[in-house]
């Protein structure tokens, strides 16, 4: 068996089994033809199978007569080697062996993110929520933003009639202070290397490492200690702390998706997707996040026409995969080294 797959060849064989593998959670389907809706599968806590070979077993193929001939697996950690750890994760994926002990012919292994770049190009319009102004110029590159366990970014550009996913480590870029209020906060910041990232501040515990930063600027007693009770306390307005911190966290959250609007030149839009994306939008202020995305001067009109969504799907990047699995030649994604056929 080699690695990686010839350019002359690009579907999989049907039935294909895809997957969405996090941290914490994931989701199986399978797709029967390139006509077919996928057949979806309840999700699953990954803490509660020893291994992913097991729980699709279990999960899947004892569930169903449909028996899949390859698998699309998008999972949270680099996909590069014959063993793949995920972060946050127990799971090891071992390409080889799944198509040893499971039966596959083929199996494609891709990056959480550029399951959620496909996502973008798929989804219908009802599952995008937008955010303020802007019209999105249709085949112009895309990039999704999701703050949860960590900060995830990746691009999709289009060129030459396909769509390119770009994942990468846009997480980590710098954010820095711009406002009076902003230089009152970050010296008290948990850094990681002297530099706070993106990542320090937009995700679960970045969240409650600005909560901790607001606290102490104010002289403020520290009473909450997990994302949930911030989010919960900002809603209610219990904790005048925590309500400054959600909207501080939107304000950089824009910050960082209009510097990736930029980097991208993303005139097909940005799309908010993640766990804390979720949880803060009842209080998203759409005016403040708006103005905090267009203040790119010299820049400023390129962002007020670019639009931002937010992606209402709970499973968007299933859709990612389903539309790569019936569609391959619509999207440049690069296999070399992340496909696995039987010997």
């Amino acid at each position: 068996m080699a690695n990686g797959r010839p350019d002359s060849e690009t579907r999989m064989p049907f039935p294909v089994l895809i997957a969405d593998i996090g941290g914490t959670n994931a989701r199986f389907a399978i797709v029967i033809d390139s006509n077919a809706e996928p057949k979806r599968f309840p999700p699953i806590k990954t803490a509660d199978y020893e291994t992913l070979d097991i729980a699709i077993q279990k999960t899947v193929l004892d569930k169903t007569s449909v028996v899949p001939k390859s698998a699309v697996l998008a999972v949270a950690g680099p996909t590069d080697g014959d063993e793949i750890d995920l972060t946050n994760c127990h799971w090891i994926v071992r390409p080889k062996t799944l198509i040893a002990d499971l039966g596959f012919t083929d199996v494609l292994v891709m990056n959480d993110y550029e399951a959620q770049a496909l996502a973008v190009v798929a989804l219908d319009a009802e599952y995008l929520k937008p955010i303020g102004d802007g019209k999105r110029v249709e085949y112009s590159n895309r990039v999704v933003i999701g703050p949860g366990t960590g900060l995830g970014v990746a691009g999709i550009v289009h060129g030459s009639n396909s769509w390119i996913p770009v994942a990468g480590e846009g997480g980590h870029v710098d954010l820095g202070p711009r406002t009076d209020r902003d230089y009152e906060i970050f010296p008290h910041l948990e850094t990681i290397g002297g530099r706070i990232s993106g990542e320090q501040i937009l995700c679960g515990r970045g969240l409650v490492n600005l909560y901790n930063a607001v606290a102490t600027a104010d002289g403020r007693p520290k009473s909450l200690s997990k994302p949930e009770e911030i989010t919960s306390a900002s809603f209610d307005g219990s904790d005048t702390v925590a309500v400054e911190t959600v909207q501080l966290f939107i304000e950089y959250l824009a910050r960082v998706a209009g510097d990736m609007a930029l980097v991208f030149m993303a005139r097909g839009g940005i799309y908010l997707t993640g766990g804390i994306t979720q949880k803060i939008l009842p209080v998203l202020n759409a005016g403040r996040f708006r103005a905090a995305f267009d203040n790119k001067e010299p820049h400023r009109n390129l962002l007020e026409q670019t639009p931002v969504y937010v992606i209402m799907h709970d499973q968007a990047p299933l859709e990612g995969l389903s539309a790569y699995a019936r569609m391959p030649a619509r999207f440049g994604v690069d296999t070399s080294g992340r496909w696995w056929r039987e010997s």
